[in-house]
């Protein structure tokens, strides 16, 4: 800096000798001349520099080339006029000259931040490891702004992603989860450290660390703005991709089971046919032949039924059933349920309740019917021989509501919200009831499809009800 005020005094000195020793013009002349070489250093140098130039040459001015000359007086009053004028002069268009270099300067260094920023986008949009790209994204920031290193926090994962390990300790990973929270930016140039929150909308969904950051604020927000955009587009490309996979894996596995059910059904009809053709034939004096050949027959109609069961479960799993909605009476429904659960509900007698002026409902009549016949089958399973069993049938909020209600010994608070899973059967029942924890799952599953809902409301050592919801109109 020192050298530049000596340069720019050395100028005023050179235009000094040459209009003094060398050519001899009016002042006017010599005037111009200084104003254009102080613009010219304060569009190269500063406004400083200009200023201290411009105070030189209004000395140098005065001494050497207003009257009387060689002497730091001036006897025309006019000519003060003069030399006041061109210090204002010189100054004002020295200031006017740095504003220009500045704005020039600031011009070029937006410039070029926009074209990092298009290089940076461009590595963050066509990149083909989408999954590997944030672990890349730090170093896409320092090789595209040339800064000394880059972090990026992911808030949902709590996971910090460096340029570089040395990075590490030059960012603290608490200073980004505090910028995270609470959304705002810090910006500290004494240090180079910039911190930016990676706002989608006006949602934070992490923040951004740079070293040796001396970017615009404007260019920071845009960077995270761009790193935001590229987070949310791996996190899509990643649920879709699990989401394809869970497609095609209930594809798969429906087509296995299919297939697995046709290759069990095949000998499962051989052994039944052959059971009930035993059956047929055994004489009454073989009561011990007559009973295994009556156990082969149970047992065969059981595993067909948990065959079926399955490959229904992985049916609806893949949304692979078709349903049929026509409109039907629920009362339909409750005379095929009660034909099919007629064995399982022999020692119970049951009460129906379902008003002939219900509305009509759009359903697929054989999937409700299985879904009563599954409720059916549990009351008379799980309450004690004698005891009731009640259905009925309401209009309520445009639903209509089907219930089974039972007097069995209940089910706890805890497993309520769980009997519905696959594959889940309550505590007590698992080695006294025979089962495979899959027939409410498929009842679950048919009322969904149907739009509705299904619900139990039960009390320990009083019964239970199940209830589902089918919509009306």
């Amino acid at each position: 800096m020192i050298l530049r005020f000596l340069v720019a005094a050395a100028i005023d000195f050179a235009i000094v000798f040459i209009f003094f020793r060398l050519i001899h013009v009016n002042p006017t002349t010599v005037g111009f001349t200084f104003l254009l070489a102080i613009l010219a250093v304060s569009a190269s140098w500063g406004l400083r520099v200009a200023i201290f130039m411009a105070v030189v040459a209004t000395l140098a001015y005065n001494f050497f080339f207003l009257p009387p000359l060689l002497k730091f007086t001036i006897a025309d009053p006019q000519n003060w006029v003069a030399l006041i004028a061109f210090l204002i002069t010189a100054i004002i268009g020295s200031q006017l000259s740095e504003r220009a270099r500045r704005e020039a300067l600031q011009s070029n260094q937006r410039r070029r931040e926009v074209e990092r920023l298009y290089a940076f986008s461009q590595q963050l949009l066509v990149t083909e490891n989408v999954f590997g790209l944030l672990n890349n994204v730090p170093s896409y920031i320092v090789d595209s702004f040339g800064v000394t290193g880059a972090a990026v926090f992911l808030d949902n994962k709590q996971k910090t992603y460096f340029s570089d390990i040395s990075v590490q300790s030059l960012i603290p990973i608490d200073d980004l989860k505090a910028v995270s929270g609470r959304g705002e930016p810090v910006l500290n140039r004494e240090r180079a450290m910039c911190f930016m929150p990676l706002r989608l909308g006006v949602r934070s969904i992490g923040s951004l660390g740079i070293v040796g950051c001396s970017m615009s604020r404007e260019s920071l927000e845009a960077i995270g703005g761009l790193v935001a955009i590229a987070i949310e587009r791996a996190a899509t490309m990643e649920r879709l991709t699990k989401a394809e996979a869970t497609r095609e894996s209930d594809r798969l596995r429906s087509l296995l089971l299919d297939a697995v059910t046709h290759d069990f059904r095949t000998p499962l009809t051989a052994i039944k046919a052959s059971a009930e053709a035993l059956l047929s034939e055994v004489e009454l004096d073989k009561p011990q032949l007559k009973e295994l050949s009556t156990v082969i027959n149970e047992e065969s109609d059981r595993l067909n039924r948990l065959v079926g069961e399955a490959a229904e479960v992985a049916q609806l799993d893949a949304h692979q059933i078709e349903l049929r909605f026509e409109p039907h009476h629920i009362q339909q429904a409750v005379d095929l349920a009660l034909q099919e659960a007629k064995h399982a509900l022999e020692s119970h007698p049951v009460q129906v309740a379902v008003p002939k002026e219900l509305p009509q409902v759009r359903m697929d009549l054989k999937r409700i019917t299985e879904v009563l016949a599954q409720l059916l089958e549990n009351a008379g399973k799980y309450s004690p021989p004698g005891t009731p069993i009640h259905v009925t049938a309401e209009l309520r909020d445009r639903q209509l509501v089907t219930s089974v209600a039972d007097h069995g010994p209940g089910i706890e608070d805890v497993e309520q919200g769980m009997i519905f899973e696959k594959f889940y059967r309550g505590r007590n029942q698992r080695v006294s009831m025979q089962g495979t924890g899959m027939g409410l799952a498929i009842a679950k599953a048919i009322v969904e499809l149907h739009g509705g809902t299904i619900s139990v409301t039960s009390q320990l050592g009083h019964g239970s009800v199940f209830s589902f919801t089918l919509p009306v109109g």
